[in-house]
């Protein structure tokens, strides 16, 4: 379906008001209504964004506008209908913003809902059944009545499933993630690996339908029917209604329980910041959040894109962990963009998680790079400790792979060289410049011929002779060049100590 489409349905009355015709020819993949300031990290390219514009007000600096807008572009949807209702009409600096940022624009009247656009687009893409009776499309009454009932006392999305697709037989059906995590699904659907499932979920196979809720990038619910699997696109519309009820329900409670693992991430980092561990906090701290005060816990720490972006990053860590069977966690937010997860430790949980991390990273290709350090295991008392092993870690990872998605535990820093990746760029840099001292003047050929022989003098084992070999010298020449590094840098390369000073400088580099 094509956003001229939508202006070609009487139903809908919609009015265009900025669109050029190649623009309105894009097809759509979507349908998401957002009241958001910025939208994009809820976003997906092609789809049509809904708005009842009451983020904007007419005092606002036109900034706001703009930057609603370019969310929007920067994120590839196709259009944006903006509703009428809350001032009346579709203010002039939208139009005027949507024109720059080439995005096209349709007037939503009060009379038109939301949903109504949405069942449109929905029903011409599986087919367009609204020329058939209603009744042979929709829930049963009985079966809405029921529905209702199991959400008021908390059903999960697996009963809800089961419930609403008995009807039509109970074909398979799954909830999944967009890292391809299965929420719930139909007894008739087996079990689904993640990787394949996020493949489905990107439209490998089957048809799939995203759920409408205030979800991000990595944990958006879609509703995934197997090829071969029939459900009538209005019950299938209908249940997803539903199901975005339950998924409100879960946001809420996750929500309520965000206060009390912020104020355990505070207290973790209370002992990291020199105070000194407090641990009656801690173990309150933990009490709180429902978590044991004795066994063993692991700490992780993640970042999406440097220091920014902490929503995003605790969506990331805790769609992550949600994947590891039977975890028992929680995941808190601190200062600058890092989210924090505090996990019950079992068998190998951070090696399940860096199996599951490549897949967290492909839900947004084209988002920045995604990182996470996790600690050793340790005791409630010894929680501050680990969040500092964990970031460290996360530095580590940050600096092995700036531009790529890596979660690095603090049992992978065995080597010299991952132990420094930890170490701050700038702490690096110094101790580097310090160690070699002029051999990193790097306008002096010398200095760079020095460097390489100190390099492949270290490499070799400090053998005179197969250095020598190895850069087809003589062996005279080695001891000469050497002696030049060990007066310049003032270190004397028969020392162990000294020797690993200068591998270490190497490594900084």
């Amino acid at each position: 379906m094509h956003v001229g489409h939508l202006l070609q349905l009487d139903s809908l009355d919609l009015t265009l008001l900025w669109g050029e015709e190649s623009l309105l020819g894009r097809e759509i993949s979507g349908v998401t209504a957002t009241d958001l300031e910025d939208p994009a990290r809820f976003l997906q390219e092609g789809e049509v964004v809904l708005s009842g514009l009451v983020w904007w007000n007419p005092g606002d600096a036109r900034a706001k506008t703009d930057r609603f807008v370019s969310a929007l572009r920067t994120s590839g949807a196709t259009a944006l209908l903006a509703g009428e209702e809350t001032h009346g009409t579709v203010p002039d600096e939208l139009i005027d913003s949507c024109r720059e940022h080439r995005v096209p624009l349709l007037a939503v009247p009060a009379r038109t809902s939301f949903r109504a656009i949405t069942e449109a687009v929905y029903l011409r893409q599986w087919g367009d059944l609204s020329r058939l009776p209603a009744p042979h499309y929709a829930l049963p009454e009985n079966v809405r009545t029921e529905l209702s009932r199991l959400l008021d006392r908390g059903a999960d999305p697996g009963e809800l499933l089961d419930r609403a697709l008995a009807p039509l037989g109970g074909p398979p059906c799954y909830l999944l993630t967009s890292s391809g995590r299965t929420v719930a699904r139909t007894p008739s659907a087996p079990a689904l690996p993640a990787d394949r499932a996020a493949l489905s979920v990107r439209g490998a196979e089957g048809t799939t339908l995203r759920i409408q809720a205030e979800s991000g990038t990595y944990d958006a619910w879609h509703l995934h029917l197997p090829a071969g699997a029939e459900v009538p696109p209005r019950v299938l519309h209908e249940i997803a209604e539903v199901v975005a009820q339950s998924r409100h329900d879960h946001d809420r409670r996750r929500t309520a329980g965000q206060q009390a693992a912020d104020a355990l991430v505070v207290a973790m980092g209370a002992g990291v910041a020199g105070l000194g561990p407090d641990t009656k906090a801690i173990e309150g701290a933990l009490h709180a959040c429902g978590l044991r005060t004795e066994g063993s816990y692991r700490v992780l720490v993640a970042t999406v894109g440097g220091t920014e972006g902490r929503t995003d990053a605790a969506d990331a860590l805790t769609e992550a962990l949600s994947h590891a069977a039977q975890a028992t966690f929680v995941v808190g937010g601190a200062e600058g963009g890092e989210a924090v997860a505090i996990v019950e430790e079992q068998e190998d949980i951070w090696r399940q998680l860096g199996d599951v991390w490549p897949l967290l990273a492909e839900c947004e290709p084209k988002a920045t790079a995604l990182h996470a350090g996790v600690s050793a295991p340790c005791a409630a008392a010894g929680l501050g400790a680990a969040l500092g092993q964990a970031r460290y870690a996360l530095a580590a990872a940050r600096s092995t792979s700036p531009g790529s998605a890596r979660m690095t535990a603090v049992e992978e820093l065995s080597t010299l060289e991952s132990l420094l990746a930890g170490v701050p760029a700038e702490v690096r840099a110094a101790y580097c410049a310090r160690t070699l001292g002029p051999l990193t003047q790097s306008d002096s050929a010398s200095h760079a011929m020095l460097l390489e022989t100190l390099e492949v003098f270290l490499a070799h084992n400090c053998s005179w002779a197969r250095t020598a070999e190895a850069l087809h010298l003589h062996v005279n020449t080695v001891h000469y060049r050497i002696e030049r590094v060990e007066v310049l840098t003032g270190r004397d390369l028969s020392r162990l100590d000294h020797k690993l000073d200068l591998r270490a400088a190497l490594l900084c580099r």
